[in-house]
């Protein structure tokens, strides 16, 4: 059964991970899990944190649904997702999935499907804190690109709510 979960929480992903896979039965032939991290990188060298935003319940919502659409997609078996909000330093986990399936690329799949949307649709805003400045950043145009490849599987989108003022 699909978890989930937003929090302001550390993700301890070993912990997670060992739960994810002791919860699958025989039928789980592949597990992929993927652990998403805050960096620093050169649009913003000196990032001293990320602050994520996003409108509890509603975010929870829009997020099945993705994960409902993985498992009809990709057969998936089982999926967790969680998701950070809340400050954040580089190098902490800021989102982490598991999915799991009979076969390794029903899972790859899974995964990056499931990436690729929380990437660009799920309602969460972010904004950079540096040592100079402040700002709320909008998903890369790679990472709508990335999301592109799925398009003509017919999914559906959720309308997401403009980034708080």
């Amino acid at each position: 059964m699909a978890k989930v979960w937003v929090t302001e929480e550390v993700i301890d992903t070993a912990m997670e991970a060992a739960l994810f896979e002791t919860a699958q039965d025989d039928a789980s032939g592949a597990i992929v899990t993927f652990s998403g991290r805050v960096r620093v990188d050169a649009a913003c060298p000196t990032l001293k944190s990320l602050y994520l935003e996003h409108y509890p319940g509603m975010t929870e919502r829009v997020i099945e649904q993705h994960v409902q659409q993985a498992y009809e997609r990709f057969g998936l078996l089982d999926a967790n997702v969680i998701h950070r909000v809340g400050y954040l330093r580089p190098g902490e986990v800021i989102v982490w999935v598991a999915v799991a399936a009979m076969h390794r690329q029903a899972s790859f799949d899974g995964c990056n499907y499931l990436m690729d949307f929380l990437k660009t649709e799920a309602p969460f805003w972010k904004k950079e804190i540096a040592a100079d400045r402040e700002s709320w950043v909008d998903a890369k145009g790679s990472d709508h690109q990335a999301k592109m490849r799925w398009a003509g599987l017919g999914r559906t989108t959720a309308r997401v709510p403009d980034p708080p003022e």
